[in-house]
């Protein structure tokens, strides 16, 4: 089996290479093995980025309180 590099740079590309995944599982191509560690990393990687986006709206709505004070 050839190596690639699996997308998981935003939630949709996480989905698309689940999506993925879940295929190759059917057709044979993957191990259900590989499958679950596959998943359990792209989990990993959404709960993280999924922190970076709730951090980046905390801080948007900090300076937008503070801007308000700032009045």
């Amino acid at each position: 089996m050839a190596k690639r590099a699996l997308r998981a740079n935003n939630p949709a590309a996480v989905r698309a290479t689940l999506v993925k995944v879940a295929n190759e599982v059917r057709t044979g191509e993957l191990l259900p093995q590989q499958a679950n560690a596959i998943t359990a990393c792209m989990n990993a990687i959404l709960a993280s980025i999924r922190i970076d986006e709730q951090e980046a709206k905390i801080a948007q709505l900090e300076k937008m309180l503070l801007d308000k004070i700032a009045e």
